[in-house]
């Protein structure tokens, strides 16, 4: 199904759409939560936390037990996040052909997560996928409000150049999608890995593929 839409800048999501860190990071979040007596399914975190910044998740948490879990508590998620992806980590099929592809076409490519800076280049660059993209990446660190408020989304999008109204995101996530869409722009939803709720991306207000490498056909030559 074609997308009616040709954006003048593409706007990927990191974790899930380039790169496939999903699993181990929320296995292990999983297990870190478990240690501080939040207990939840590995469905269960994807469909809570996904997309969301540790800070988010640190506030969720905190609240539900109704006590803090220390200022350096997202700083040890990550740490022990990164030490797991260093055993190795793959990028999303197809996510390279789509980056290059988009390069040799011509058409503007960024970057925005609700990680940092340093998982991010740690992540693309253990997949390989850094070189495309490493001068054209956004973080929620940059901005007040992560995802799903619009504030990174808008942010990426002045920065490179571009109308929000002329942009297309590449999500994965609930919250994601509800940014895209609050930032004014047309958004795809990638649901290719089985725990990703194509449905609930859909009732958000994106068109989901299951196939990364479909947008090569869908956003015009």
């Amino acid at each position: 199904m074609a997308f009616p839409f040709s954006p003048s800048l593409v706007i990927f999501d990191c974790d899930g759409v380039l790169v496939d860190t999903e699993p181990v990071a929320n296995r292990l979040l999983v297990r870190l939560l478990a240690d501080e007596g939040f207990h939840l399914t590995y469905e269960e975190c994807r469909r809570l936390f996904v997309g969301r910044t540790m800070q988010a998740v640190q506030d969720h948490v905190e609240a539900a037990l109704k006590r803090p879990l220390g200022v350096d508590w997202p700083t040890y998620v990550r740490d022990r996040t990164l030490d797991a992806f260093a055993e190795g980590i793959e990028p999303v099929a197809g996510a390279g052909e789509v980056l290059h592809g988009l390069k040799m076409r011509g058409l503007p490519f960024c970057v925005a997560s609700s990680g940092k800076f340093e998982k991010m280049r740690f992540t693309l660059g253990a997949t390989g996928l850094l070189p495309l993209v490493e001068h054209v990446l956004f973080s929620a660190e940059e901005v007040a409000h992560g995802k799903p408020a619009p504030d990174l989304f808008l942010h990426a999008a002045a920065r490179m150049g571009h109308e929000p109204h002329s942009c297309l995101v590449i999500e994965d996530s609930v919250p994601g999608v509800q940014a895209a869409v609050a930032a004014g722009m047309k958004v795809i939803g990638y649901a290719g890995d089985p725990h990703t709720d194509g449905e609930a991306l859909k009732r958000e207000g994106a068109h989901v593929i299951s196939d990364l490498s479909a947008l090569m056909d869908m956003i015009g030559s």
